[in-house]
């Protein structure tokens, strides 16, 4: 291993690059395999060009878009001309070896291309992005080492730069194992999680709240699991990071409180079920429907489709509305003023008929109006009536109602008074005159 860190070692190696360039590189025949390389790409890209098209009808034609095997034809497309190449350079590889000249280059970059191909359609199949990314990344880098005969010694440097901790030997190499496992295992703990949260919710009977407490345990308990099976898998005593673990759990008590409360709140909200997705709340001056809980936050949707993120701690220690706690039933009411000399009876009668006009007030219960008050300056009467979708709005439907009544009162004659106030102005006493001087 300490071979690799010699300067010696590299200067060898550096001097056998260039006697091999001269060798295998800078003759006639390397510049024949090139034009044959730079060839075959663009009789590729010819060929492709015109076979494009109809793989995009095939996944448009069946429908295959959402499907694996429609991403895997659409990754197909994507790198059609290349898969072309690959072929071509295979059919040139054949026709200079049957001539006996030297194919060094073309078998070079056919292998680099057949990998990068092979797995560009592989990882075609993941859905999520960056994790398709990560995984072409590091398989390619892993082949490309490969093919130029570098994957052993590179390996070999990365074990040799190492430190141990205790009785456990950490090297870089081991490191890179442990990233590459622990994300393959991270990835694959998320789809299973996601795979039984899609099951969960379609549990009957089952309250929204505890399908997702269910759900995120089951991803919790999953990723705990990923993690420690990683660092098992490489030798690595768990006892070694008790020092980690203890700086973790000091960083949590002092720097994390808020985040820990919300945490536990978020879970005691799961637990109590006193709010759910699809309950309508209002919490200080914030109104709307819970769109969904996460384990920081709760997801309000206002009616201007304003998204407003409210920590779970708030939900606990504030005072919270839940107009669809127990049921989604809910009686609005307002108040209305008449003129003195107005039909009372013939209003109540108005109001409550406009009122029944309106799609969203329920006829059971039925709405009702009631006298409130003899005012300074008005008849003061109160109507009340029940809405069954709160969701919807509020401010909407009684706007409605008020505009129903509105139009009613103007009809049949019925005035709404505003405060009037009589000054009467007193002369004062010729005796009380103050003369001016």
């Amino acid at each position: 291993m300490d071979q690799y860190l010699k300067p010696d070692y590299w200067h060898a190696k550096v001097a056998a690059i260039f006697q091999w360039f001269d060798r295998e590189i800078f003759i006639d025949q390397s510049l024949i395999n090139l034009i044959a390389i730079f060839a075959g790409i663009a009789l590729a890209w010819l060929i492709a060009r015109s076979l494009k098209p109809k793989l995009t009808a095939i996944i448009v034609e069946r429908n295959l878009a959402q499907t694996p095997l429609g991403r895997l034809l659409h990754a197909l497309e994507q790198a059609l001309t290349y898969v072309i190449a690959v072929v071509l350079l295979w059919l040139a590889m054949a026709v200079f070896q049957r001539f006996g000249l030297k194919v060094y280059l073309l078998n070079l970059f056919e292998s680099l291309l057949t990998a990068w191909v092979v797995i560009h359609l592989i990882t075609s199949i993941v859905r999520q992005a960056h994790w398709a990314r990560f995984i072409a990344f590091t398989a390619w880098t892993v082949a490309a080492l490969h093919i130029f005969s570098l994957l052993d010694p590179s390996l070999a440097l990365l074990d040799s730069l190492a430190i141990t901790v205790g009785d456990t030997r950490l090297s870089i190499l081991i490191i890179i194992k442990a990233v590459i496992i622990l994300s393959f295992l991270m990835w694959l703990a998320i789809s299973v999680s996601n795979l039984f949260g899609k099951r969960i919710s379609t549990i009957e009977g089952m309250a929204p709240s505890i399908q997702i407490l269910l759900s995120k345990t089951i991803a919790i308990t999953l990723m705990i699991l990923a993690v420690m099976i990683a660092v098992s898998s490489l030798g690595i005593d768990l006892s070694v990071f008790a020092f980690f673990g203890g700086a973790v759990g000091l960083g949590i008590g002092f720097g994390l409180q808020k985040v820990i409360s919300n945490l536990f709140s978020g879970l005691i909200l799961l637990l109590d079920r006193s709010i759910k997705p699809g309950d309508v709340i209002a919490i200080d001056d914030t109104y709307g429907q819970i769109n969904a809980m996460g384990a920081r936050y709760v997801s309000i949707v206002a009616r201007d489709n304003t998204e407003y993120l409210v920590p779970n701690e708030d939900l606990i220690t504030h005072r919270v509305v839940n107009w669809s706690f127990s049921t989604t039933l809910l009686r609005l009411k307002f108040s209305v003023g008449v003129a003195y000399g107005s039909n009372i009876h013939k209003v109540r009668e108005l109001m409550i008929a406009e009122a029944r006009k309106i799609d969203r007030v329920l006829d059971d219960p039925r709405p009702a109006c009631h006298l409130k008050n003899f005012g300074d300056n008005s008849i003061e009467l109160e109507l009340r009536f029940w809405i069954r979708d709160p969701e919807n709005g509020i401010s909407n439907v009684s706007s409605a109602v008020r505009i129903a009544i509105w139009d009613a009162f103007e009809a049949n004659g019925i005035k709404i008074p505003f405060p009037q106030r009589m000054v009467h102005m007193v002369a004062q006493p010729a005796e009380n005159k103050i003369e001016k001087i």
